[in-house]
């Protein structure tokens, strides 16, 4: 995917989070290293570079997590609403435009 290509993404990614400000939101990111976390919580902010939800924790405590969108458009976060992916449309298969080269396995 060329990089025009992925700007336009992320600022439609942008300006639909914008219109969800205020909504209840179903997050799961990757974190790396088979950790996923998953968590609910209310949009509270879209910036530039990133966007805030706010997420409730035990004892009523609430904090704050912030992520790219750019995490979105490479699928380390996942956003859902109802039940429903938000952003299914906007990350499209390129298994066509390029064939990738075979990867060589490594025996030890």
């Amino acid at each position: 995917m060329d990089l025009e290509k992925q700007a336009n993404i992320v600022g439609n990614i942008r300006e639909t989070l914008n219109g969800l400000v205020g909504q209840r939101l179903s997050i799961r990111a990757n974190m790396g290293r088979s950790k996923v976390i998953e968590s609910e919580g209310i949009l509270m902010q879209v910036h530039p570079q990133l966007f805030i939800v706010e997420v409730e924790r035990r004892r009523g405590r609430k904090t704050r997590q912030s992520y790219q969108y750019v995490d979105i458009l490479t699928g380390t976060v996942e956003l859902s609403r109802n039940g429903e992916p938000v952003f299914a449309g906007f990350i499209e298969d390129d298994s066509s435009e390029e064939p990738q080269a075979p990867q060589a396995s490594l025996d030890f």
